[in-house]
Order: structure tokens, then sequence, then C-alpha cells
């Protein structure tokens, strides 16, 4: 496994980072939780000493999950990156913006962002008590929050770190123009986002900012979901309630199918699969700190941390690059 600084903190990170949204059920299909102790369980001992989670993830499930992971483990070997600012239990009393409206079981949750700074002290007391820890290593906030000024949302978690609940503070999902307007009270430590071969989008303006002032990038769905591992292409069914089966639609799937068979014999030369290729070219891209690779059971987080363990050369990352441009 290899080790990165984040940013301006002193925090190293596992550049392979355990992502607890699946765990959390919610929009997955469900949990099997032993899997997910489990999958937990393997990160940590193949050298993934970094879990990222929040409280939308299973309504608070995943963190549980992870702090019932963690007992008996020595807290100082583990990043815990968690968040704040969806809202979804009716706390918010009528503040915050409205997000989207989560259809699950037959009931319909409203979610909110929410950044102020009496909902930030809020949820970080909440997730310390179901992560069963007295401090988190960097909190995010998990979506801009219109409502909010972000001056208040940045002085917040500034004085949670001075509080030492927290070790370092960060964003999520933030564009360029709303990092510059946060870095004049606060320099966030990162800015989580998504990214894949599929999505390079922040390629273009996000990743020179964030190299130029050393912000890190905490990148999610580099697997697209799944779809980049090839199983969906090998008649792996979805559950109904998966949202993957209307995710998948906004790709050309067939010329994704093909771009993975001609990508497929590289894998194969270094004993690998090509969800591991695929993290590993990730990881290898310009201004990428770390990478969220997701795992529901203890088989797929053993393969998670062993996408560290080749490397690609120049030849091969051209290759891969020339292909990617045929989609």
């Amino acid at each position: 496994m290899e080790y990165r600084k984040l940013g301006n903190t002193d925090l190293e990170l596992s550049t392979i980072t355990y992502g607890a949204f699946a765990i959390g059920g919610t929009m997955w299909g469900g949990n099997e939780q032993k899997d997910s102790i489990d999958s937990i369980h393997a990160s940590i001992d193949n050298g993934v000493t970094t879990l990222d989670t929040a409280p939308f993830y299973g309504f608070g499930l995943s963190e549980e999950l992870i702090g019932t992971a963690l007992k008996g483990k020595d807290r100082t070997k583990v990043q815990l990156l968690t968040k704040f600012g969806l809202v979804w239990d009716g706390s918010n009393q009528g503040k915050g913006e409205h997000f989207f409206d989560l259809d699950e079981n037959g009931k319909s949750t409203p979610i909110y962002k929410l950044s102020s700074k009496a909902n930030i002290i809020k949820e970080v007391e909440e997730s310390l008590k179901r992560l069963n820890t007295d401090y988190i290593d960097l909190i995010q906030q998990h979506w801009p929050d219109a409502t909010t000024p972000i001056d208040e949302t940045m002085e917040a978690m500034e004085s949670l770190i001075k509080q030492g609940k927290v070790r370092a503070a960060a964003v999520s999902n933030h564009s360029v123009d709303l990092l510059k307007e946060a870095s004049k009270t606060f320099i966030p430590a990162s800015n989580q986002v998504g990214y894949s071969m599929l999505n390079r989008g922040i390629e273009n303006e996000l990743v020179p900012y964030t190299i130029a002032n050393n912000i890190g990038i905490i990148v999610y769905s580099p697997m697209e979901r799944g779809l980049l591992s090839g199983k969906y292409f090998q008649n792996e069914k979805l559950k109904s309630d998966d949202h993957r089966n209307g995710y998948f639609g906004q790709f050309d799937l067939e010329k994704v199918k093909v771009f993975l068979d001609n990508i497929r014999p590289i894998a194969a030369e270094k004993n690998a699969s090509l969800a591991q290729l695929v993290l590993r070219w990730t990881s290898l891209q310009k201004g990428i700190t770390i990478v969220l690779a997701g795992a529901r059971n203890a088989a797929q987080a053993v393969s998670n941390a062993e996408s560290m363990n080749f490397d690609l050369s120049s030849e091969e990352l051209s290759f891969i690059n020339a292909e990617l441009s045929k989609i």
C-alpha cells in the first residue's frame, strides 16, 4: 500500500481508501452487516488505514458499523473521514436547501443540504458517538448549501479543529469558484469529488487549481459504481431497488464494454482484475491524492487493497488513455 499526505495537513492516508457508502445499504439494495464488518477488518489487515463514511450512508448505519468494527483496534493506526450537511430526519426545522426525495422501501424521505454552524456541531457530536471515537481525522462538508454563508461553514469547521474534535477539515463536491470563496475564511484540506475513466471533467480546472493551492483531491466512484469492473456485462443482475439500474443509463454501454475488453490484456499481464487495473490507473492520475473503493465483503476489500501491488508503465497508461478517447 502507498500512503500520501493530504493537502496542507499532517494526515498520511492510504492511497486506496475504504469507501463506506454501500455498507450503509441505502440506495444499494440493503446490507449484510457481518459481511460489512468483515470487509472493514480485511481492509485494515491489508494496509487500508483510511475509512471514508458519512451520516447519510444508511442514515447512520455506515458510521455505526465502522465504530463496531474498530472496537479493540488501535485508533491511532486508522484515519476516520466523515461528513456533515445532509439532513433527513426533520431536525432542520424547515431550514436548508432541498436536495432530493429518497424513495426506498415504499417510503419517500426528503433530503436537505444544511451546513449551518448549529447543524455542523450537532452532526459531529452524533458522528463521534456512532464511530465510537473522541476525534475525527477529517470532517467534510458533504455538499454545498446555498442557504448558509460559506464563511459560517468554514468558521465552524475551524473551531472544531481548535477544540480537538477534528484533526482537519475539508469539502466535497465543490467547484473551483466555491473553493476560492471558502478559502477566504479557511483553506480546505481537500475536495472530495466524483472522478473516473468515464468522468474526467475535474482535470480541466479543478485539478490545476488544487495542485497550485496544495489542496488534496479525494475521488469517489472511480469504478462508476461497479460498471468498470466489467461484471455488469457478464449477466450480473442488480436488485430492483438498486439505484444503479438507472445510473448506468447515462453511459454508452456498448462502447464501455469494448473499452474494457481492449484493456483486459493489461490486467491479465499484471495478474490483476479489471477493477484493480481501473483503481491503479485512477491512483496514478495527476492531482489525485486518494481513491475511494467500496467493498461489501472481505474478498472485495482484499482485492481493492491489492490494486496497489503493481505499477503501470507510461506506455501502458498511454494505451489506456488512447482507448478511453474512443468512448
